[in-house]
């Protein structure tokens, strides 16, 4: 028998949906629990100075505080679905809330590096875990028509953070100390919990993850051929964005003024392009990810001809920030629609193919700027840019059951 009263079903009728009302609230309190999550992960990078000073530990060694979120968040991305099988979703993203905040306390009094790398790492189960679970979420707090625009208030909220937590970080790090930074960010995260706590509703487990689930949705041959197109896309962008600074300082010839003004228009063009993510991705999901690739692949032959142009080449690189920042929502958007009985694990596939790429693109990219310069790495991201497009364009080519489609079905039913 069907549940009629709950605003949190799957999918809803074409009656239904227009009685529904998107849970805003509970996805707000999402978004700020993700912009606080998000500040954490990053700010190792504006701190890594005063960590290795502090703990008496090279600056390499620091480091690694990022290579140890990101490596715990891989490894919960594939497992979290089937180990919180039996809780209830607002149970288990409160607990990840807690997480959070247990490891910034941690950091910020963490003695050794040991105790540091632990307590990053302890983030990073905080990490794969809610942005494994954002899809899924979404879809039970919105109706299926606004899916993609509660993704792109997530996801932008992350942005704002990766953007704004750098300068932010620095400065702070600069008058109060990195300890100090990290505790304020728990404090952040403990705001953030008790939002949460009363905002988010309950939404029980459907009970049915199991172990080989995962591996069930990855076997399907779009499930398999879309997270190639992610793992070879996300790579692709970051085997020229971790090198960013590099390619503006040794072929642009930019200061460290003019550097930080382009860095800002990659970020402002960044949260403009998820603001707009929701309008474009429903007016053409399947396009849109088809095109967004090419489109980049545009930029980066731009940017090694006139990349020694700072205008020009802080033109390109705010477009590229545009265009980068719609993808993430909308393969996400691609995982509800093709999997929205197993948004969760297919969450968990996306999180860790991104992960995976990361690493991925990172390595390629500096094998690439070490033999070639910084215009090699530009090389390496158009051609992995322009290989995921085979794998894009074979995922999508049966078209995803869109919500009037499928709200066709359960009336037909």
């Amino acid at each position: 028998m069907s549940d009629t009263t709950s605003p949190f079903k799957n999918m809803n009728s074409g009656a239904e949906e227009g009685k529904v009302k998107p849970a805003w609230g509970a996805i707000f309190a999402l978004t700020f629990g993700v912009i606080v999550l998000t500040a954490a992960q990053t700010l190792p990078v504006s701190l890594l100075t005063p960590m290795a000073a502090d703990l008496h530990i090279s600056e390499g060694l620091a480091g690694q505080t990022m290579t140890a979120t990101s490596a715990a968040a891989f490894v919960t991305s594939l497992v979290i679905a089937f180990a919180a099988r039996s809780l209830d979703r607002r149970v288990l993203l409160l607990l990840l809330a807690i997480l959070q905040i247990v490891s910034n306390l941690l950091v910020s009094v963490a003695p050794n590096l040991a105790l540091l790398l632990a307590a990053r790492m302890l983030l990073g189960v905080a990490l794969g875990g809610t942005w494994s679970f954002c899809a899924a979420v979404a879809m039970r707090l919105a109706p299926a028509s606004l899916v993609p625009r509660a993704l792109s208030i997530i996801f932008g909220g992350g942005t704002i953070a990766s953007i704004a937590a750098v300068p932010i970080g620095s400065v702070l790090g600069s008058i109060i100390g990195w300890r100090s930074v990290f505790l304020g960010v728990a404090a952040l995260g403990l705001a953030a919990l008790a939002w949460q706590f009363v905002a988010l509703p309950s939404m029980p487990s459907r009970g049915r993850t199991r172990l080989a689930t995962m591996m069930h949705v990855l076997w399907r041959p779009q499930i398999r051929m879309g997270m190639m197109g992610v793992l070879l896309f996300f790579a692709g962008h970051f085997a020229y964005f971790t090198y960013l600074r590099p390619f503006l300082e040794t072929v642009t010839g930019v200061g460290v003024r003019e550097l930080s003004l382009i860095q800002l228009g990659f970020g402002v063009a960044s949260v403009i392009g998820t603001v707009l993510a929701g309008a474009m991705l429903t007016r053409n999901l399947q396009l849109t990810l088809i095109l967004l690739p090419l489109f980049m692949c545009v930029l980066a032959i731009g940017l090694t001809t006139f990349g020694g142009d700072p205008l020009v080449t802080a033109g390109l690189v705010a477009l590229w920030g545009f265009a980068f920042s719609i993808v993430p929502i909308g393969w996400t958007t691609w995982i509800t629609r093709t999997v929205p009985e197993d948004a969760e694990s297919g969450g968990g596939l996306f999180v860790a193919a991104t992960q995976l790429a990361i690493t991925l693109g990172a390595a390629v990219g500096g094998v690439a700027i070490d033999a070639s310069g910084a215009l090699g790495a530009i090389a390496v991201s158009a051609a992995l840019l322009l290989l995921s497009l085979p794998a894009t364009i074979f995922a999508l080519r049966e078209r995803s059951a869109l919500p009037t489609q499928q709200a066709a079905s359960s009336e037909t039913a």
